[in-house]
């Protein structure tokens, strides 16, 4: 047997501080180009990422691999040609085939640790940024106004979650936690909604807000006691986020006295009217309550049933006049005189005389009406100086006359109306004397002054039955 053929590997260095390479397959390799590994991991898909050049093989000599090979080569060939003889061509192929296989299984420990490296750095950064990644994303379960989902964020705290989800909220929305609280991974948050209620409470009207999606929901929110209230909605009708106009009346315990009974029930009526109702009561003709009927009963109120009955009365009264007065200069001073005489105006009234539960009340006037209106009257008033004395006629018992005649009043008149005054003149005897209107209106020092000047006219004569005192 030539050398060629019995050729196999020398003992392992004792020098090389990595020792035996005991992960080297014993299997025999095969020829080249009779199979191909298709498989391909995939870090090595990523190698391309790593910058740093991958240092060339070294076989057992440290040459590197390749001209280790060809320097194989070269000896092989040269031995091949000391050999050829005895074995031929078939020897040196199965010389060179045994060479190959040797140097191929003698590839040092080293440069396999140098080959992996760099895959090995790939791997690891791609793991510690996946880690990263991941430790960053948060699975939050976000409800809002009751539609619920699940999903990924980055957002540190809640107001930035609602920011990127596009979730725009108010004043009078209810976000829980907070806005400022953090977040992380598995938490809920939960968004609702605020809508009006224009809300008429026992007769009170006020606007609230409320997050409740139904009736009875804002009802319990806004501590409403709803047991045997009145609802103008539904309690399971919902809230929309207009909101909606929303009239509740709870039950309240009025008494109720009438016909000298007293009675108490429990109503959610709208009205005193109502609630008589409901109590059996009934108003006939004027029957009234002592609250308004239309009035809201409140919780505890006491109201009274009145029994009204009576009739109406009219009744005429007069209007008094006003009288005016006018000064007038042909007139002596002391006289006056009626121009106008006053007349009293009419005004007819409606009484109410009532009777209430058996008590006679005082009239009440309902209606007024004025039939007739008042004339002022008008009195001329004299500012004329009055003359001193008439001749002839001063030593005359002036005094004694208008005893006799009027009983020594001014304003006398007799029987029969035709004469007036101290000295009973007749009007136009009166007139002529520069008297004016009736001798009765005149002051008593005018009718004084016109007898005289009926005296020097005529003297006594007229006053037959009286003259005769002039000179007693």
């Amino acid at each position: 047997m030539s050398k060629s053929q019995n050729e196999t590997f020398e003992p392992y260095e004792p020098h090389d501080p990595y020792g035996p390479d005991t992960s080297v397959h014993t299997a025999e390799t095969l020829p080249y180009g009779m199979h191909r590994d298709t498989y391909r991991p995939a870090y090595e898909a990523q190698a391309y990422l790593v910058t740093e050049p991958v240092p060339p093989r070294r076989g057992v000599s440290g040459v590197p691999q390749a001209d280790h090979a060809r320097s194989a080569r070269e000896a092989g060939s040269a031995h091949d040609e000391d050999v050829a003889p005895e074995g031929g061509p078939a020897a040196d192929v199965s010389g060179r085939g045994a060479r190959r296989r040797k140097l191929r299984c003698v590839e040092r420990p080293d440069s396999a640790v140098r080959r992996l490296l760099p895959q090995a750095l790939v791997v690891a950064f791609l793991a510690g940024g996946t880690t990263a990644f991941v430790a960053e994303d948060k699975a939050i379960e976000l409800t809002v106004d009751g539609r619920q989902r699940t999903l990924h964020t980055f957002a540190d705290d809640v107001h930035d979650l609602l920011a990127e989800q596009g979730v725009r909220v108010g004043a009078h929305d209810m976000i829980a936690p907070a806005p400022d609280a953090e977040l992380a991974s598995g938490d809920a948050v939960a968004v609702r909604y605020g809508r009006p209620v224009r809300l008429t409470l026992d007769g009170t009207r006020r606007e609230v807000w409320t997050t409740a999606h139904t009736v009875e929901g804002a009802l319990d929110e806004l501590g409403v006691r709803a047991e045997g209230a009145y609802l103008s909605a539904s309690r399971s009708q919902p809230i929309g986020r207009a909101g909606l106009a929303l009239d509740v009346r709870t039950e309240r315990a009025v008494t109720i006295m009438a016909d000298g009974r007293s009675r108490t029930i429990r109503t959610n009526a709208a009205t005193v009217r109502e609630a008589i109702q409901e109590a059996g009561i009934g108003l006939h003709g004027q029957d009234t309550t002592s609250v308004p009927p239309d009035s809201f009963p409140r919780d505890g109120q006491t109201v009274t049933v009145l029994r009204i009955s009576g009739t109406r009365e009219v009744r005429e009264e007069l209007i008094p006049f006003k009288t005016q007065r006018r000064e007038d200069p042909t007139l002596f001073k002391g006289a006056e005189v009626v121009a106008q005489p006053g007349r009293p105006g009419l005004r007819r009234d409606t009484y109410l005389l009532r009777i209430v539960n058996g008590v006679h009340q005082k009239p009440r006037r309902e209606t007024s009406e004025v039939v007739r209106k008042p004339r002022k009257q008008i009195v001329r008033v004299g500012t004329k100086p009055l003359p001193t004395s008439v001749v002839g006629t001063g030593n005359l018992n002036w005094h004694g006359l208008a005893a006799c005649e009027s009983g020594g009043r001014p304003h006398a008149v007799d029987p029969s109306g035709t004469y007036g005054g101290l000295y009973q003149f007749d009007t136009h005897t009166w007139h002529s004397l520069g008297g004016t209107g009736r001798p009765q209106d005149a002051p008593a020092e005018e009718q004084t002054l016109r007898a005289k000047k009926l005296y020097k006219r005529r003297g006594a004569t007229p006053w037959p039955h009286c003259g005769a005192r002039l000179h007693g």
